[in-house]
């Protein structure tokens, strides 16, 4: 069992709070669950920023709770609990904003892969992936490890990659986000939850991972 919440603020309040970026959002969303430990507060979020307004959702095993700080707006906190059946469908139209990465290779000054004692290759720095192919073999990588696969029976759409900012202590930078909307179909029953309540891909602090999910029948 799991809790989906739907925020949605003006940008005049969001401003007032000064939440600034998706880590902002993410920090604040912790006030949703007062009185767990830290190391409990586990939860995955998405921010869309839209014409003068933004949208919040919150997947938690948690329920969250409305924050001091959210305005006195009952039809902008929605909270609906998730029941374990949900996941028991084949298909599901979903959408799916992640941070796409791979890893450059190192290599030696004769062109050649550096290579770990253990043999295996040195990875170097990560860099978002940005070509429709390689983003389509990202989604379809990630759909084996996380039992599913993308349906043909609608195209998938990539959306652009879009550069997200944040600031995170001392520390600023940037995350490379893609937005993926098709039909899935269910391979495996337990990594598709597993993959539900744990997001996909990385950089989930900072909005990114989760599987927003609409039974369909094809």
């Amino acid at each position: 069992m799991s809790w989906l919440l739907r925020i949605e603020m003006d940008a005049e309040d969001v401003g007032r709070l000064r939440i600034l970026d998706s880590y902002d959002w993410h920090q604040r969303l912790w006030d949703c669950f007062p009185g767990l430990p830290e190391e409990q507060r586990s939860f995955l979020t998405r921010i869309d920023f839209l014409e003068g307004a933004v949208r919040a959702w919150v997947l938690s095993s948690h329920k969250p709770v409305r924050p001091e700080w959210f305005p006195d707006d009952a039809n902008a906190f929605a909270l609906r609990e998730i029941a374990s059946s949900f996941l028991s469908h084949l298909h599901y139209a979903f959408d799916l904003r992640v941070n796409p990465t791979k890893a450059l290779v190192q290599r030696n000054l004769d062109g050649s892969p550096k290579l770990k004692a253990n043999g295996k290759r040195t990875s170097g720095k990560r860099v978002p992936l940005v070509d429709p192919v390689g983003l389509r073999a990202w989604i379809d990588r990630k759909g084996m490890e996380c039992g599913f696969r993308i349906s043909e029976a609608k195209p998938l759409e990539i959306g652009p990659v879009v550069g997200y900012h944040f600031h995170k202590k001392d520390h600023t930078g940037v995350h490379g986000g893609v937005q993926f909307r098709g039909i899935l179909e269910v391979t495996d029953s337990d990594l598709f939850a597993q993959a539900h309540a744990n997001g996909i891909g990385t950089a989930k602090a900072f909005g990114f991972g989760l599987l927003l999910l609409s039974p369909v029948q094809l």
